[in-house]
């Protein structure tokens, strides 16, 4: 019998159909949000175009994120604790087709917003990075004892950041963001069956 009554979610367990419902409006709030800020805001979105470079890199970062990630899954327990928890929550109603609509809606909605609208608001510069990144890890707050995974997060928000002003292609971190999303939560996954 494991013992989960020490790391017991704040909230109730969702089913699959509430977790991908959640995924959708989460995605197209934020979405709206990127949309609104464009227009009132009078910012350009940052330039994403398709080319094999910038997708090969994205793969590559996407890779790299998710061999670290793995390794402070492996070796660092209140990053292990915390993620288990936030993934308690998100994965484990999901069926592994699922885990696809996992990595393209963050992917592409969560890029949108904090590296394609609030880093060129922001004005392009390490403020803009570290400030989308902070938010970013904001949102993956799901509870009191979620620092060890919003820290995490936190991180891989400067990672995606920077790699979206030094390649100038928002298709950087979203492959990046989709890759890392979809073989990590597979990695989660299988290791839970």
């Amino acid at each position: 019998m494991t013992q989960h009554h020490n790391q017991d979610p704040e909230v109730n367990y969702l089913s699959r159909t509430q977790v991908l419902v959640a995924m959708a409006v989460t995605a197209i709030a934020l979405w709206i949000v990127a949309k609104i800020w464009l227009n009132l805001g009078q910012v350009s979105l940052m330039s994403w175009r398709w080319n094999i470079k910038d997708l090969l890199v994205g793969l590559g970062l996407g890779l790299s994120i998710t061999g670290f990630s793995g390794l402070a899954y492996q070796y660092y327990l209140p990053y292990r604790q915390s993620a288990n928890y936030y993934l308690d929550i998100v994965l484990k109603p999901l069926v592994i087709p699922d885990l696809i609509w996992l990595g393209i809606l963050p992917g592409i909605s969560e890029e949108l917003l904090f590296r394609g609208v609030m880093i060129p608001a922001l004005g392009y510069d390490h403020f803009a990075v570290i400030l989308s990144s902070l938010c970013f890890g904001i949102l993956h707050l799901s509870g009191s004892q979620q620092w060890a995974y919003v820290i995490w997060a936190t991180i891989i928000g400067l990672v995606l950041g920077y790699s979206a002003v030094l390649s100038g292609n928002l298709l950087v971190p979203i492959v990046a963001h989709i890759i890392t999303n979809v073989i990590s939560s597979y990695m989660w996954k299988i290791g839970r069956i």
